[in-house]
């Protein structure tokens, strides 16, 4: 290579060339821990839960508002169960602002309705609304499973989870035989299958000496023995059908996983934990895992409430700073995926602006879609420090854009988080299949997101 094409031209390379085969072997290492996480965490819940256990073995303690905050603090803030925030205080004057990463914890998936079973010519089902940008076809005529909690008339919460071990049945979507779906084979794929359609069969055997409904009965008679459960404590519930089964390996050299949920927990698990291993002294730092990012980040417990304000206040109340001060002089890393090149599907991405499979985290300097709506659009001097940021970390990073400028387009948590006065900027791993039932990502990808997290929070 001529010394101009080194020093001139900007080129992706994979991190198998530019890091070395002992990054990679960390990579894969790392990875285990990943999958783990991935398996357990289905849902928003079960993410926080595993977000606790991780900060709790890493010496954090829960805070409550009001609580005393000072220097050497390792603090998180549990959010109804549904999204929490990890932060460290720092010994450098407050005002300097926090290092913050945010990351989403709920993906695509089917919620059940709050009036869910029905029986219909002997099959019972359970009528669903779906949750998220799903493409319907997908998610029939594969095994899923049950997850989430039903919450009794006096408190009493219940966890569920039916369709993960070995011994569990599963829930199935029917599908139409191609024997009789010409009709259907000739509607737009994305109009084939219907919301409505989506209806999880879950029995299929009559309560003996029943007349009527009898396999319904029977479903709510296994439900009650089970769980105590009766068909009005679904009016109560929180219950999501995924897909059922475990992350895997992909491929002979074993380089990539497939699992549900990528979107966006292979950026939640490398942003909490490059937080725990970095434990950062000198700069405030701290990691968000938030809900609702999927439908817009509204609600409670999403990132278009006050509570990453009101955070922010406590701390800088607590520790003699000015929160608008504070707000200004803070970075953040939305943490959130993009879309890899596909080759298969080429005519939708432009090839010099997508981020590659094995190139390393993806930094996006702006999201939304054609002319670009609901973007932040980070400044250059955020893009630059990032880039610094990352270059003597020695991190194996890209830019990328989520696909061809007419095409689509898709927005993250970035534009709520610049919304505070706070300089913000995509950066994440990069996804195939995104939002599909089983999505896949790169090893080397997700390490890379630790290595850039954690110089993040350091630099």
């Amino acid at each position: 290579m001529s010394d101009a094409r080194k020093n001139l031209v900007y080129e992706k390379k994979t991190v198998y060339e530019k890091a070395g085969e002992k990054i990679v072997a960390k990579a894969y290492e790392y990875a285990k821990g990943y999958v783990n996480f991935l398996d357990a965490a289905k849902t928003e819940r079960e993410a926080v839960c595993e977000g606790v256990k991780l900060a709790e073995a890493a010496g954090y303690r829960p805070y409550t508002f009001g609580d005393p905050i000072k220097a050497g603090d390792k603090l998180y803030y549990n959010n109804r169960g549904k999204n929490i925030f990890l932060f460290r205080i720092g010994t450098e004057d407050i005002n300097n602002g926090i290092r913050i990463t945010a990351a989403h914890i709920d993906s695509p998936r089917l919620d059940l309705k709050q009036v869910p079973l029905y029986e219909d010519n002997g099959m019972c089902f359970l009528k669903t609304h779906y949750y998220g940008g799903i493409r319907k076809y997908q998610w029939l005529a594969m095994p899923l499973a049950l997850h989430g909690v039903v919450v009794k008339q006096d408190g009493e919460v219940l966890d569920v989870v039916i369709g993960e071990r070995d011994e569990d049945p599963v829930m199935y979507i029917t599908d139409l035989l191609p024997h009789l779906a010409a009709a259907y084979n000739e509607k737009p794929l994305g109009k084939a299958v219907t919301g409505e359609q989506l209806n999880i069969l879950v029995g299929s055997r009559p309560l003996a000496d029943e007349d009527k409904d009898a396999v319904k009965l029977g479903v709510l008679q296994y439900l009650y023995d089970t769980y105590g459960i009766t068909e009005e404590d679904f009016l109560s519930a929180e219950l999501s059908i995924v897909p059922a089964g475990k992350a895997r390996d992909v491929g002979f050299d074993r380089s990539m996983i497939s699992g549900y949920g990528h979107d966006d927990r292979v950026c939640a698990y490398p942003s909490i934990t490059a937080m725990i291993d970095a434990d950062e002294k000198v700069h405030t730092t701290m990691c968000l895992l938030v809900d609702k990012e999927e439908t817009g980040s509204d609600g409670v417990t999403g990132m278009q409430s006050s509570l990453i304000t009101d955070l922010i206040t406590e701390i800088a109340k607590a520790l003699g700073g000015n929160e608008a001060t504070v707000r200004a002089n803070s970075k953040c890393l939305s943490s959130d995926v993009t879309a890899i090149y596909d080759p298969t599907f080429p005519d939708v991405y432009e090839y010099r602006n997508s981020a590659l499979l094995g190139c390393g985290v993806g930094m996006c300097k702006f999201t939304g879609s054609r002319g670009k709506g609901g973007t932040s659009d980070a400044s250059a001097e955020l893009v630059a420090w990032v880039r610094r940021c990352l270059n003597e970390a020695g991190v194996v990073w890209q830019t990328c854009e989520l696909g061809k400028i007419d095409v689509g387009g898709g927005g993250t948590v970035a534009k709520f988080m610049a919304n505070h006065n706070i300089d913000t900027v995509d950066l994440g791993v990069g996804v195939l299949s995104m939002h599909a039932p089983y999505e896949l990502i790169s090893k080397v990808d997700l390490y890379e997101s630790y290595r850039a997290f954690k110089a993040f929070y350091a630099f």
